[in-house]
Order: structure tokens, then sequence, then C-alpha cells
């Protein structure tokens, strides 16, 4: 059921609920046969894969169940796979069709899905949050505004598409279907102008871009 702010919510102009119905609508990530389709890095095996494995392991090595905030979920075809190791899974897209869909097709006592801006509105509790290639579609101002909000979380697990070697941290984009990485560019939240201060920091993964433009890495962040 959607409830009343988020109905509130749809009706109110959002730049970049604009931008991610487009992507979704003209299927600008592909998937032409599917009714959304998040892009091969939510699909690829030799992508999710060994992400999901280095996810579990992470969340398998807390003696309590946490609860993790999937901070832009998505199709829901690698939150789907994390749902049922954690204690409650609270699932956040700012499309509303997209969060619609999901509620109908994913369903489970510990699952529970929310249509929100990130940049504007305030973040579900938990545990961890996970951002998985969504902060790289987004301009530094609404970054900047979904940052500030992080330290409510003990962990945050943030994967990011990145150039290969040394890069220009942080260029900024309009948020939408692109990335930096056409300017020798990806998302370093420990740089300016973010400058993000975990307690500490540890790589989870990095693959190499199945196209060999760069690398996704996932890191988790203990924060203060």
């Amino acid at each position: 059921m959607t409830d009343r702010k988020e109905t509130q919510r749809t009706k109110q102009p959002w730049p970049t609920k604009d931008a991610m119905e487009q992507v979704y609508a003209k299927k600008l990530w592909g998937g032409q046969d599917a009714d959304f389709y998040s892009g091969t890095g939510s699909h690829l095996p030799e992508l999710v894969e060994p992400y999901v494995q280095a996810v579990k392991e992470f969340l398998a090595s807390f003696e309590e169940p946490l609860t993790v905030c999937d901070l832009g979920c998505g199709d829901f075809n690698v939150g789907s796979r994390l749902a049922p190791h954690c204690n409650r899974y609270v699932a956040v897209d700012i499309v509303p069709e997209l969060i619609a869909r999901n509620r109908q097709r994913y369903q489970a006592q510990n699952l529970t899905f929310h249509c929100l801006d990130m940049a504007v509105d305030p973040l579900p509790a938990g545990d961890c949050a996970i951002l998985r290639q969504v902060l790289q579609h987004l301009s530094n101002a609404e970054v900047a505004r979904i940052v500030h909000q992080l330290s409510a979380y003990r962990y945050v697990i943030v994967t990011e598409h990145v150039p290969h070697g040394a890069f220009i941290p942080n260029s900024d984009i309009l948020s939408g279907q692109g990335i930096r990485l056409k300017k020798n560019s990806g998302l370093d939240l420990l740089a300016a102008p973010f400058n993000l201060r975990p307690r500490s920091e540890r790589l989870l993964t990095s693959l190499a871009a199945p196209d060999g433009k760069g690398v996704i890495r996932t890191t988790v962040y203990e924060m203060r």
C-alpha cells in the first residue's frame, strides 16, 4: 500500500525522479524484455555473485542479524539475495512504479519497500546502509545531502564504478543515466567536497568492469 507521504511526494517536481523514470521507461540501462531493469551491474553473474558472497559473509559475521537499508534498491535482483540474511531489510528507491512492482513481486516478513528521495527525505533507521552503484549517478549536491545522513548508521557499504588507477575525485555531473567515468572521475566519499570520516574502511570486492572501463569497488565503512 502506498502511504500518504509517498502519494504527496510523487506530485512534487523531482528532477532526479524524472530522470530515473526516463531511464527505466526508455530502457537506457538495457533489459528490453523486462518491465524494470537496473543494468548489467545488477544482473551479470561475474559482478553479482562475488558481491553477494562478500556482503553475505559480512552480514554473517554478526551474532545478531542486522537491520539493513538498501538505498537505491533498483529492480531488487541483488537485494532479494541479501534480505534473507538480515533481521529486517528496508529497500528504498525514487521511482514509485518500481517500488510498487517490487512490493508485488518480493514479499517476506522482514522486508519493506519505501519510495523516497534520499537527497530530500529522512533515511530509514537501521544498522547498515547499502548504496550499490547509486551515488555515481547523482550530482555532488545530492550526494552531499545523502552523505550527511549516513552517520546515523553503524556501517555503510558503498559500491562505485571508478577509473583504473589514479583519477580525479568527485567531478560534478547532472543526475541521471551517466556516471563520472567519461571525465576520468569517480566517487571518493573521503575526498572533498564530501569528506566522510569513518572510523575504519575495508575493501570487500574490486571487480573489473565487463567493458574493460574501470573497476567496480565495494567498500564497507564503519562509522564513528
